[in-house]
């Protein structure tokens, strides 16, 4: 009788993988037996642990959320941790998320925008929008400015990601003083 090896971190190795592929291939890049590569485990295992592709990109995009969200954190209370504007305080909080290398950012994005064609995503970017208007709301006249920077912001972010352009505090600032108002 073959005797299975107890691999507890294997789940957690073949979700860093997903993240890996999709970085390096994007989500049509995506398959178990990519991911299976990368992970070095066998392909059964992937199928094991995620059923579908849908489950494995859920898995993913909860984990470079969860990244985030500890970022979105340190957000709250730089946030409310300066007498600065708004705007100021955003825009140095998104020059250094953009600041080095833009490939976790990349990779986050391709992941939430993944969700406009899967559902099984949807929850998950949902999540991260809830979560992140909650912050800027706290800081904001009404929901709908901070509807309307979480716009402005993910647009901003993608035309640099798009573009390769660097970051321009004062083009951002001013931008975002416009929403803010």
């Amino acid at each position: 009788m073959a005797r299975r090896r107890y691999d507890p971190d294997r789940r957690q190795r073949i979700i860093d993988a997903a993240i890996r592929v999709v970085g390096e291939r994007g989500i049509d890049g995506l398959s178990h037996r990519a991911v299976a590569a990368a992970a070095d485990v066998p392909l059964g295992s992937t199928t094991y642990h995620f059923a579908t592709l849908d489950d494995l990109l859920v898995a993913a995009l909860r984990q470079v959320c969860v990244e985030p969200q500890a970022a979105l954190e340190d957000w709250r209370r730089h946030l409310e941790g300066s007498g600065l504007p708004l705007a100021d305080r955003l825009a140095a909080l998104l020059e250094e998320a953009m600041a080095g290398d833009r490939s976790r950012i990349r990779i986050e994005y391709e992941l939430y925008l993944a969700a406009l064609r899967r559902d099984a995503l949807r929850p998950v970017a949902a999540e991260w929008l809830d979560g992140v208007a909650g912050i800027l709301n706290d800081h904001t006249k009404d929901a709908s400015t901070a509807h309307a920077l979480i716009a402005l912001i993910d647009g901003l972010l993608l035309q640099l990601l798009l573009t390769g352009r660097p970051f321009d505090r004062a083009e951002v600032r001013q931008a975002l003083a416009r929403v803010i108002g």
